[in-house]
């Protein structure tokens, strides 16, 4: 993935908050897109899956590709959500359901083990593919399904059932859902928390209007 360009990442806690949960609510409406249409914004994609194998970054920045319209679509998606303009149930049940897989994902050692282990080695297959081959996807998709998928609390991914069962769609989906836990890690590992979201929307609806679409 090209960053184009490099941007520096924002210093305040609660703007690196919000873009880590713009990171989520990106893989939300990618899910729904998927799921609906077949298929989905390239750049938000791309961005997913580099996030997802970005594991060792150089900086904050470096993780959503350098510049933060790389989240374009997750941005104005949880600004939308903050505003209560959202219509769409489904993207917002995704965003917050992707939360809470990760707080049982955080519990678990062996699971965070076995995670990082196989991205090692979805790594080596992305350096000889290509971040975004059907083989990186494919194996994206069932170590979401080996892992995150076993928990008694399952995200039901709802859309066109001859599209959900298209060939890759289901390892698409699962690779997206995959995504959007990776940038739930980041959200905690910058200091959100669930019980803060309702006292700091107005701060994250600031840090989130500040990030101009250029």
């Amino acid at each position: 993935m090209t960053p184009t360009p490099i941007q520096s990442a924002p210093q305040s806690a609660v703007a690196r908050q919000a873009l880590a949960l713009a990171g989520v609510f990106q893989a939300a409406a990618v899910v729904d897109e998927l799921a609906r249409t077949g298929q989905c914004d390239e750049r938000a994609w791309n961005t997913l899956i580099h996030a997802t194998l970005e594991t060792n970054p150089e900086s904050f920045a470096a993780i959503y590709g350098g510049h933060h319209n790389n989240l374009r679509l997750g941005i104005d998606t949880l600004s939308a959500v903050m505003d209560r303009q959202r219509n769409d149930p489904a993207v917002m049940r995704y965003g917050f359901s992707l939360v809470l897989l990760m707080q049982k994902l955080r519990k678990d050692d062996a699971m965070l083990a076995s995670l990082g282990e196989r991205l090692g080695r979805v790594q080596g297959q992305a350096k000889h593919f290509g971040e975004t081959h059907e083989n990186v996807i494919a194996s994206l998709g069932q170590l979401y399904q080996d892992t995150l998928s076993t928990f008694r609390y399952r995200i039901v991914v709802q859309g066109d059932p001859s599209l959900l069962q298209s060939r890759m769609m289901p390892e698409r989906v699962r690779a997206a859902l995959l995504t959007g836990v990776r940038f739930a890690l980041l959200w905690h590992q910058q200091g959100g928390r669930r019980w803060k979201l309702l006292l700091q929307r107005q701060s994250i609806k600031k840090s989130l209007n500040a990030l101009d679409d250029r």
